[in-house]
């Protein structure tokens, strides 16, 4: 399977984030194609790693079909023959998009992630361990690395156009979307982890954390945008090696981080742009995190999806 790091579509390109390339098809649809662009450390580094778009676009496809509190969204189709029907104009690039791309409805997002924590790591537990805290609200006291929460809770970050997130009240949301909106965005996301986490622990995956983004359409309705429950916007654990009290392995880009963090002890790198070079045997253990998951949660291989 050829990686593709970058596309250039006939059309428009709204966006290149660390891994979407967003593509204006008229005034009420987008193109948004998952490269298999790779970032770690808020840095893209120079390999892509096969499969790893199409896996989450075929993901995100996936829940969207499981699951009830995920209407309404924004896709229109993820199927390579029904976005072509709807615009010929992409069939003589397909080999660029093909599998790995959604064609959804405009909308205007929302400024801000909905993060949805059941496990405390990552910032979550960073923040804990110092002051007791997650986003300066109170947690309960005796929380050990990875712990499962007594109960998930919502908790939104900002969206930062470069580095990374910071969390923030749900005061702090309010304040920016309006209290309607503050409430349909959490409650709808906590019904989505609600869902989704019991659905992925029949296929022996925890998922830890994860986050949603909502847009506004046309007529001011609350749409699910973006990725849903990927290896990208989630932390994904498995059941069987679980244990609370310390980090986890992860079924995402672990190899990735792991690899460049040897280099960052060996005084290699500074997680500053450019990224080193991936070896081989990184990047193939990172094709395979990705394909693994998403056989675990579809029952298929993503060759038979793509």
């Amino acid at each position: 399977m050829q990686a593709i790091a970058r596309t250039t579509l006939p059309f428009p390109l709204v966006t290149r984030g660390k891994v979407r390339d967003v593509y204006a098809i008229d005034e009420k649809r987008l193109l948004i194609v998952a490269t298999d662009r790779i970032s770690a450390f808020d840095v893209v580094m120079p390999e892509p790693i096969p499969w790893k778009g199409r896996v989450l676009t075929q993901i995100t496809a996936w829940w969207l079909t499981q699951l009830g509190a995920a209407s309404p969204h924004h896709l229109i189709t993820a199927d390579a023959d029904e976005i072509i029907a709807r615009v010929p104009e992409l069939a003589d690039t397909q080999d660029q998009w093909r599998g790995r791309s959604m064609l959804v409805k405009r909308t205007r997002p929302l400024p801000i992630e909905c993060v949805i924590r059941g496990y405390i790591s990552g910032s979550a537990w960073a923040e804990y361990r110092q002051s007791g805290t997650l986003a300066g609200e109170s947690m309960p006291g005796g929380l050990v690395e990875s712990a499962r929460l007594p109960e998930a809770i919502f908790s939104p970050a900002t969206k930062a156009a470069e580095g990374h997130d910071e969390n923030i009240t749900f005061g702090t949301v309010r304040e920016l979307i309006g209290d309607e909106l503050a409430d349909q965005a959490a409650s709808r996301s906590m019904a989505l982890y609600t869902e989704g986490g019991e659905i992925a622990e029949r296929s022996g995956i925890i998922i830890a954390d994860t986050k949603f983004e909502f847009g506004l359409d046309e007529n001011g309705e609350l749409l699910l945008i973006d990725e849903v429950l990927t290896p990208d916007s989630s932390r994904f654990w498995p059941r069987d090696t679980y244990r609370p009290g310390g980090p986890q392995p992860s079924l995402d880009k672990q190899p990735v981080r792991d690899y460049l963090e040897t280099l960052v002890a060996a005084g290699k790198w500074n997680k500053q742009a450019p990224g080193p070079n991936l070896p081989d045997e990184v990047i193939r253990a990172t094709t395979d995190r990705y394909r693994d998951v998403y056989k675990r949660l579809t029952g298929r291989s993503i060759e038979e999806s793509a």
